[in-house]
């Protein structure tokens, strides 16, 4: 903050208004799972945000939800890379016992506990049904 970056500023703003807002409709102090969920909430508003202004053609709007969205992303735990979710994915696969497709949502439930805040859902559950018999 000593640096004047208004941009960080006022999105650690924002994020710690939307942890608060959180905190009191749970009426009980945020766990840490929690608190990963508002940080995600907040970064996929930021993505649809910065997409809608690009549909608009507002670029200047849709540069400041962008740069905020990758302040929040520092927040966030590193994503999977392929072959960590193939092998995350096997991994629970294994675990659960799966045999079908009628275990997705097991599998997908499996991997989210093991690694909160790591796997894109939509990613998640298409390789989770290429890999289920």
């Amino acid at each position: 903050m000593r640096q004047k970056d208004a941009l960080r500023r006022d999105t650690l703003r924002l994020l710690k208004s939307a942890l608060e807002y959180a905190a009191l409709a749970a009426k009980a102090p945020l766990t840490n799972a929690e608190i990963l969920r508002v940080v995600q909430k907040e970064t996929k508003k930021r993505q649809e945000a910065h997409e809608q202004f690009l549909k608009g053609g507002r670029d200047k709007e849709a540069e400041q939800e962008r740069q905020e969205r990758l302040v929040l992303e520092a927040y966030l735990p590193q994503p999977f890379t392929e072959e960590e979710l193939t092998a995350a994915v096997r991994q629970a696969i294994a675990d659960t016992g799966a045999a079908s497709k009628k275990n997705l949502g097991a599998v997908i439930r499996a991997v989210q506990t093991a690694h909160p805040g790591r796997a894109n859902g939509k990613t998640l559950s298409s390789l989770v049904k290429d890999l289920l018999p």
